[in-house]
């Protein structure tokens, strides 16, 4: 199951621009900087652990040169202004992979980092590449596709946010407890823990996807059980009820891999409250921070909302179809951090009930289990341990004052 589509030429391009950066790379004079590529979201967006490491090490480590990888049919990068940006695919993306003395990928070295470089990644020996997950994991098990294998082989570590996730993918994953590094979540750098908003105003629903829902038509999506419990809550009457009464502001961020079915959703005639946002339309770490509670079924998303003691909602309608055709690592009938539901009812007394005034996560006591640091030095901790402490504090202290500061 290839995530992208892919031209029937693309193989044979890859093939002479992996050879050619392979032999340039060979010849090119050794940099004085080491360097570093970071990508994450298949390229499309700038978001989780990668877009926060990539960040800090633009910001605090100026002995490194760090580039950040992209889908090239995209404008984040216009847009936000991300800085050392270069296009996937492109021979300079090939070029300073064979160069690059270190990769971050969130999700794959394939999709995020070289596209097609399954084939050929036994080719590069030297670099040092590091998985540092989109999130924590817990929920779907992974997937592991032919592509995959040589990559996982090839990855020299894979960061943990704690020994439970360590122990997720020592013994799920099957990662040699050597690879493994706990240095926690990258992307928790920019949360603080435990602060819960003062009243519960903004609700942030986002349903995970199902891989088996892959490949149905139109009509078949919209028979779904998938599309009928997300439709029968969002247009329910007692659900719409409640938000205009509260005067709730409920964002439905919609999951990438439902950017064809989007028009069914955005055509709900729903409240004047209730926004739809496809994936390119919305910042989700930014809205981690800005939501007061997570409405969702399995999504990763909701290790955030816990991090800062704000109320979760699981909607495990399908929770036996998941188990079957995915499976999970966290039990849902006894690890949940959340309050768990598989009803329409149940859903609307919980909304009822935290709205008029229950702000905070009653699980937050067992954050400690899933979380290692709370300090906001998790991208500093993953610097050092991978790549080491920055050699020259006092060139670091030249080269920073010139850099311009960001307006």
């Amino acid at each position: 199951m290839g995530l992208k589509q892919e031209k029937w030429y693309r193989p044979a391009e890859v093939a002479v621009k992996v050879a050619a950066a392979r032999v340039l790379a060979a010849f090119l004079p050794r940099l004085k900087r080491d360097i570093v590529l970071v990508g994450g979201n298949l390229g499309e967006k700038y978001e989780d652990n990668a877009s926060v490491f990539h960040d800090y090490l633009i910001r605090e480590r100026p002995d490194l040169d760090v580039y950040w990888m992209y889908d090239p049919s995209t404008e984040y990068v216009r847009r936000e202004g991300v800085p050392n940006a270069v296009a996937l695919g492109t021979f300079r993306n090939y070029l300073l992979f064979f160069r690059a003395a270190y990769t971050f990928h969130g999700h794959s070295l394939l999709y995020d980092i070289a596209p097609g470089i399954d084939r050929y990644v036994h080719l590069n020996k030297k670099t040092v590449m590091t998985h540092i997950s989109h999130g924590i994991e817990g929920f779907k098990k992974i997937l592991i596709l032919p592509e995959d294998k040589p990559l996982l082989r090839r990855t020299n570590y894979f960061n943990c946010a704690s020994p439970y996730e360590k122990r997720i993918k020592q013994y799920g994953w099957g990662v040699p407890e050597e690879k493994l590094i706990t240095t926690g979540m990258a992307r928790f750098d920019r949360l603080k823990p435990d602060s819960p908003a003062p009243e519960v105003k903004n609700i942030l629903v986002m349903m995970t996807w199902r891989e088996w829902l892959f490949g149905l038509s139109d009509e078949e999506f919209m028979e779904s059980e998938y599309f009928s419990r997300t439709a029968g809550l969002l247009n329910d009457p007692s659900f719409l009820q409640l938000v205009r009464d509260r005067e709730l502001n409920v964002k439905v961020a919609l999951h990438p891999f439902m950017k064809r079915f989007e028009r069914f959703f955005k055509g709900f005639p729903g409240s004047d409250r209730i926004r739809f946002y496809s994936f390119d339309e919305v910042s989700i770490k930014d809205e981690v921070v800005r939501a007061d509670m997570l409405l969702t079924d399995y999504t990763s998303v909701s290790w955030d909302f816990l991090y800062q003691n704000k109320p979760i909602i699981f909607y495990m309608y399908d929770q036996e179809e998941m188990e079957q055709h995915r499976g999970t690592y966290l039990d849902l009938d006894g690890e949940l951090y959340g309050y768990k539901v598989n009803s329409l009812p149940e859903v609307n007394g919980l909304l009822d009930r935290i709205t008029a005034g229950d702000n905070t996560n009653p699980f937050y006591g067992r954050s400690a289990e899933y979380f290692q640091y709370f300090d906001h030095e998790n991208c500093r901790r993953l610097a050092d341990r991978v790549i080491g402490p920055a050699r020259s504090t006092e060139k670091l202290k030249v080269r920073t004052e010139t850099i311009p500061a960001k307006s």
